[in-house]
C-alpha cells in the first residue's frame, strides 16, 4: 500500500471517499455545535461514524488499487 496512490482524480471512487469524509465532518460538527435531543444526537453520531467508516474503506480501496497507467 502506497499513500501516494490515494490521489486518483479519475477515479470515481476517489470522489466518494471525498465526499463521505466531508459529511462525516460537516455531521460531527453540527453534533458538537448544536443542543441536540439524546435520540437525535445518537442517531447523528452514528451517521457521522458510518460515514467516516465508509470514506475510510475507500481510503483503503484507493491505496491498494495500482491506478490507471501506473507501472507495475
Amino acid at each position: 500500500m502506497k499513500l501516494g496512490r490515494l490521489y486518483q482524480p479519475r477515479n470515481p471512487a476517489f470522489w466518494l471517499m471525498v465526499v463521505f469524509n466531508a459529511l462525516s465532518t460537516l455531521l460531527a460538527w453540527v453534533a458538537r455545535t448544536y443542543e441536540l435531543a439524546p435520540a437525535a444526537s445518537l442517531v447523528l453520531a452514528g451517521v457521522a461514524i458510518a460515514n467516516a467508516l465508509i470514506g475510510l474503506r475507500l481510503m483503503l480501496l484507493l491505496m491498494r488499487d495500482r491506478p490507471a497507467g501506473e507501472p507495475e
